[in-house]
């Protein structure tokens, strides 16, 4: 391994002392370091979450050269930081370690893949589990040891070119206040421009990447990433880090359908109430899933209160299914299999479900029942965004189709695919304003897990990729090899090649070739 590292210092030096372009701002009449191609690829997990006792891993050349060869040019680089440090002491980087980064930038230039390093677990900040210590968004500490890491690699690193490397901050931020994760982004970004003015840097978009960071429109040199994952349901199909099972996935979905959580009004931007209009006389009965509690949650009716209930998942109490304390954030959920009900003697012109305090709710369906018998369902797909079709109309009884949303009754379609215009609307309109600003936008993680049957899988696909490729966007597959790649991913539903050793899935790689 010594060997290798000081080849792999030598290719470096080289690589920096090569003539690498100055950084041209955009304003000055110049580029501002944005690659001049689609960047389109995948995602390499040799350090990508540290367990106990884990040690990185070598990036394997032969991965490179195959993107090569199939026509991708982009490799994203999801990284622990535990991985660099020495002995637990997160100030201190063990740069025996980073020669293995090191070997990837060599690796990507040899075989003309650009490689983007990004901290997926950075200092004070990670989507998994277990949660950091510190928090990156309120910790002066964490943010000053943060900029110390991207500083070190940003001096590492400088002087070879864009084109070959890019610097991802960290993975989806949480939903937090814009500003508050501004300021911690112009810090991690000073810190990298003291070192290296003209590397180019990307930071995911806000609500765990599915918005821009407005604020950050104008900066140079920086771009912006989302992802490609909704809907969840579809995409983490029996995903065991999901909690519980989803419904059976199918694809396209209605444009009428509800989708979200009933969510407190500590998420501002998640929360919003599911709204019923023109129900008639008749009961109501309320079906839920997933708590994350204490939750109360009120139905109102015009206004005046209908039904009050306070959903506490406890261990072993009756109705509740899965329940596990979380002490990170302090809170017990579980799964409550009870039904709430009541009655509505005169109908309602509004009909109101929503949290009134607590964190969140999955409510599945609402079932009415007129005083004769007859039912109607609206089923509510669980979905972690921002709710979508959330004001329903009721269209009677006897309707072909009960539930109707108001939005889908005044709003044109843009695209004739159903699939096509779901993911538009949910994942693109929010990205529409950053990329008529002249951000440099990606997705920068997009996939599908092993369980969802594969031809849903290429369905999905095809509809984000040509969404993508229509405004030119990139994109990376998570991941080349394993559950979600083209290679090794499992599934029992493909009909795999034979390929150096691996497991091919032809389908899914010609797909991604086509875009």
């Amino acid at each position: 391994m010594k060997k290798t590292m000081v080849i792999v210092a030598c290719a470096l030096a080289a690589c920096a002392g090569a003539a690498a372009p100055q950084c041209r701002y955009a304003g000055d009449g110049f580029d501002d370091g944005r690659p001049s191609v689609r960047w389109r690829g995948f995602n390499l997990l040799e350090m990508f979450i540290k367990g106990k006792n884990a040690k990185p891993r070598e990036f394997l050349e032969s991965d490179f050269r195959m993107m090569h060869e199939w026509g991708f040019n982009f490799a994203r680089l999801p990284m622990d930081y535990r991985f660099w440090i020495v002995d637990g002491d997160w100030e201190k980087i063990d740069e025996s370690s980073v020669a293995y980064i090191d070997r990837a930038i060599v690796l990507g230039r040899k075989w003309g893949v650009h490689v983007q390093v990004c901290m997926h677990r950075c200092p004070g900040y990670t989507v998994a589990r277990p949660r950091e210590e510190h928090d990156l968004f309120t910790d002066p500490e964490a943010q000053r040891v943060c900029a110390l890491h991207w500083a070190y690699f940003a001096k590492r690193w400088k002087g070879i070119p864009n084109e070959a490397l890019s610097f991802n901050l960290f993975n989806e931020p949480p939903e937090i206040a814009p500003e508050k994760y501004a300021s911690v982004v112009k810090f991690l970004v000073d810190a990298i421009r003291r070192e290296d003015p003209t590397r180019f840097i990307m930071l995911d978009g806000i609500a765990w990447a599915r918005r821009p960071l407005k604020s950050a429109y104008g900066m140079k040199g920086v771009g912006q990433a989302t992802r490609g994952y909704e809907p969840v349901s579809v995409s983490h199909y029996l995903a065991p880090w999901e909690g519980t099972p989803n419904t059976k996935p199918v694809w396209p979905f209605s444009l009428d359908e509800p989708a979200g959580t009933l969510v407190g009004s500590d998420k501002p931007e998640l929360c919003a109430p599911l709204e019923v209009v023109n129900v008639p006389p008749c009961c109501v009965s309320a079906r839920w899933n997933r708590v994350s509690g204490p939750v109360k949650v009120r139905f109102t009716a015009d206004g005046k209160t209908v039904a009050e209930s306070v959903f506490d998942p406890k261990p072993g109490e009756p109705d509740w299914n899965g329940v596990k304390y979380y002490p990170e954030w302090k809170i017990h959920q579980g799964s409550y299999t009870g039904v709430t009900k009541f009655d509505l003697p005169q109908g309602a012109r509004l009909l109101v479900a929503e949290v009134v305090s607590g964190d969140w709710i999955d409510i599945a369906s609402l079932e009415f029942t007129s005083y004769d018998g007859r039912t109607a369902e609206l089923k509510v797909r669980k979905e972690w965004s921002t709710p979508q079709n959330f004001r329903q109309v009721f269209a009677g009884f006897c309707a072909q189709v009960p539930f109707v949303s108001a939005d889908a009754m005044t709003r044109p379609r843009r695209y004739a695919d159903a699939g096509r215009e779901y993911l538009y609307r949910r994942t693109i309109e929010p990205w529409e304003e950053a990329l008529a600003n002249g951000t440099f936008v990606m997705a920068g993680e997009f996939g599908v897990w092993k369980m969802t049957p594969h031809d849903i899988v290429l369905d999905v696909f095809e509809d984000y990729l040509a969404l993508w490729k229509e405004r030119g966007m990139g994109w990376a597959l998570w991941n080349l090899r394993g559950d979600f790649g083209v290679l090794d991913s499992n599934r029992v539903d493909v009909e795999y090649e034979e390929f150096e050793g691996h497991k091919l899935d032809r389908r899914m790689l010609e797909l991604l070739q086509r875009y």
